[in-house]
């Protein structure tokens, strides 16, 4: 009997290629890859080459091959976004996180493949409601994000809870909201990479490196707070999500405790094991009126809905993501 495929749409990104990466390992399913590798330069191709794929698939031809291979479906892993905050076009914008999304949700619906995605805490905008996961239309409704980024996240969430409520849906369905994620395989990634790689090479030579000067009474320099979250604590959610196909709805994917930029540094100087330097530059006018001082994600109810994984403090994982692979000459997983 054929094995069960898992299609990893975005793949070859940051996060898609960790979770290859461990679907890979597990070797229970044949993995799929669906993503563009852009220019060779970027090195997209190197977060997917120590892993066994069964097939690579263009996204012009997503559909296709999905009908050509949808008895063996067994779910649809939907990485695949423009994840850039900074996108001026929307329209591009809109096709790509809301359309295609929108058409993968109805082929798993028909074909009765289970379907996790990629949401994202751009959904909360400035984050004066909180965030909380709740997905209710009436709280989804509510939620005001600050760019054409967070709009289309927000926009397919809605979708899948009104589908969902009106029974037409896959038979499992999980939309996770990411915050800050950092780890190996983001290397092609430029400004969007996260602060310990941008600020790595600055560490790796014994400079100085630059945070962001506050611009609110409320926050010090370098004290702006995030929910920096490991790549393997996302693999993890993804994958018990997997072996829970009892489980569906829009959830939170953070660590649960917000800490500061500088703290951020300080751990990535300490898994280097150098003495900190850091300098503070203003915040650039073009983002500062959209700037978020603090996020954190309300782990509650992926908890109670069974999920047991332990968070990965900040210290260690940047500790692991410095010395396991960014110090390395092969930093990729």
């Amino acid at each position: 009997m054929a094995r069960r495929m898992i299609v990893v749409t975005g793949g070859a990104g940051f996060i898609g290629s960790n979770i290859v990466a461990r679907l890979c390992g597990e070797d229970r399913y044949d993995i799929v890859v669906c993503d563009r590798m852009e220019a060779a330069e970027l090195g997209k191709w190197k977060n997917l080459a120590k892993h066994p794929i069964v097939d690579f698939w263009q996204p012009e031809e997503l559909f296709h091959q999905l009908e050509r291979h949808a008895e063996a479906v067994e779910a649809v892993i939907h990485m695949g976004a423009i994840s850039s905050t900074t996108e001026v076009d929307a329209d591009l914008i809109m096709r790509t996180n809301f359309t295609l999304s929108r058409d993968l949700w109805d082929w798993c619906a028909l074909r009765d493949a289970r379907l996790i995605y990629a949401s994202s805490a751009a959904t909360y905008g400035d984050g004066d409601q909180g965030f909380e996961d709740d997905d209710s239309l009436e709280a989804l409704a509510s939620l005001r994000p600050l760019n054409a980024y967070g709009y289309s996240k927000m926009l397919f969430d809605q979708y899948a809870a009104r589908q969902s409520d009106r029974g037409q849906s896959p038979g499992q369905w999980a939309g996770l909201k990411f915050f800050n994620v950092y780890g190996p395989n983001e290397y092609h990634k430029g400004g969007m990479k996260s602060v310990v790689a941008q600020i790595w090479p600055k560490v790796a030579a014994g400079e100085p490196v630059t945070l962001f000067r506050s611009h609110n009474p409320d926050y010090a320099d370098g004290g702006q707070l995030r929910d920096f979250v490991f790549v393997d604590d996302i693999v993890d959610l993804v994958a018990w999500l997997l072996d829970t196909p009892g489980v569906s709805g829009v959830f939170n994917a953070g660590s649960g405790q917000a800490r500061s930029f500088l703290d951020l540094a300080l751990a990535t100087f300490a898994a280097a094991g150098r003495e900190p330097q850091i300098a503070y530059v203003d915040t650039p006018e073009s983002i500062r009126d959209k700037y978020q001082y603090f996020t954190e994600a309300r782990m509650d109810r992926v908890r109670a809905a069974g999920f047991s994984g332990q968070s990965t403090p900040l210290e260690e994982g940047v500790r692991r993501y410095v010395q396991n692979f960014l110090s390395t000459g092969d930093p990729y997983r």
